[in-house]
């Protein structure tokens, strides 16, 4: 194989260097947990081995310090976040071997519209389930105001009940301003769940518009939950956000909204017969459920098990997580490349003045745009 050397980058390209240096440093370095470890302080090595040996054993309070861990943007702790999740990744193949290729966990994205009942939903999902013998972990993204950054957290409040399990865990996470409702870290917090030992992992997203795309690319299966007196439901809801859907569930099915509930469903059933499937081999469904008495919770469980079952049989399942992969390594490299422009000399003294000059309306967006985009390639 040819050696990548950075002098095959054209002078105009400096930026390029930048980016790529350390990835093009990162081909020839060790790659494997054993040697990545022998460039850790003997603090840093005792403190992930006692994480990662904590993790694996269940210990919840290391999974919850592995998570703050990749949640970081400290460079040097980012730094050890992947070294861990090196580790945690090699356990994962080593246990998929044992179990004869089958993951460790079914991964499953709940969204809908803001009143619809996702964390009333999610407490007794997660007990049912737990009731059942399994494990469950419920990565709950709360938005982040875009004024002073900070964010609630609050639906581990709203979960008390399924909190106090012992065999289940809750996570809140702010977005920090993430496009999509998610975090860029959700997609690494999922794997450490899965090697804590939960057999389920609930990923519940933010519902504006496209959270809904952001979760389907990291979750095995995707669930739209929605409210059954929401005006005209068919024309609220985006055509795009219901192909992504595995499954539909209509929530608050008593009491005075049971007959709108069983309409709505009535219409989803005969709406999605028309609009394209995601996949050839799983026909999307319509469930009816509440929360409040727990009817249609334990058929919308045996549909997810329907479908997990199918996807693996048929080796869908394994190749919508590798594309999943991909997606989310595009997902980061754009948003990485994005806060070098950001900070680019050229640029970042050139964007408060441009900003201004945008709002005032005295320059278009797209002049703008090519003016910083300009000044960075002459700079380059």
């Amino acid at each position: 194989m040819r050696t990548l050397m950075l002098r095959r980058f054209p002078p105009c390209c400096s930026f390029l260097q930048d980016v790529c240096r350390p990835s093009l440093r990162a081909l020839h370095a060790p790659t494997s947990p054993s040697q990545r470890a022998a460039e850790l302080s003997e603090q840093e090595h005792r403190l992930l081995e006692r994480m990662y040996s904590g993790l694996i054993q269940g210990q919840r309070a290391c999974l919850a310090e592995a998570i703050t861990l990749v949640e970081s943007t400290h460079s040097r702790k980012k730094e050890l976040a992947q070294v861990l999740l090196q580790k945690v990744l090699s356990y994962h193949r080593e246990q998929e071997l044992l179990n004869k290729g089958k993951p460790l966990a079914f991964r499953v994205g709940f969204s809908g519209p803001p009143g619809v009942g996702k964390s009333t939903l999610i407490e007794c999902f997660g007990k049912m389930l737990t009731g059942k013998g399994h494990r469950i972990s419920v990565l709950a993204v709360d938005p982040s105001s875009s004024t002073s950054g900070g964010s609630l957290l609050g639906d581990k409040t709203r979960m008390t009940e399924l909190s106090r399990d012992m065999n289940a865990y809750i996570r809140p996470s702010p977005t920090r301003g993430t496009l999509g409702g998610v975090t860029r870290t959700t997609n690494e917090a999922i794997v450490l769940c899965e090697g804590g030992g939960y057999d389920v992992v609930v990923v519940e997203t933010v519902g504006v518009g496209q959270s809904e795309f952001a979760v389907a690319d990291m979750v095995d299966m995707f669930v739209l939950l929605l409210p059954p007196a929401g005006g005209d439901e068919l024309q609220g809801i985006k055509r795009g956000i219901i192909e992504m859907a595995d499954l539909v569930a209509v929530t608050k099915a008593d009491g005075d909204l049971l007959v709108p509930a069983r309409r709505l469903q009535a219409e989803y059933v005969s709406a999605m017969k028309l609009l394209r499937r995601r996949s050839k081999i799983w026909k999307p469904q319509v469930v009816r459920i509440s929360s409040r008495t727990g009817e249609g919770i334990v058929e919308m469980w045996e549909k997810m098990s329907t479908f997990r079952d199918l996807m693996l049989a048929s080796g869908v399942l394994q190749s919508r997580r590798s594309q999943q992969q991909r997606v989310w390594m595009w997902n980061l490299i754009q948003e990485n490349v994005l806060e070098h422009f950001k900070n680019h000399p050229a640029v970042r003294d050139q964007i408060p003045l441009l900003e201004e000059k945008v709002l005032s309306g005295l320059l278009s967006p797209g002049l703008a745009a090519d003016l910083l985009l300009k000044a960075f390639s002459d700079r380059s």
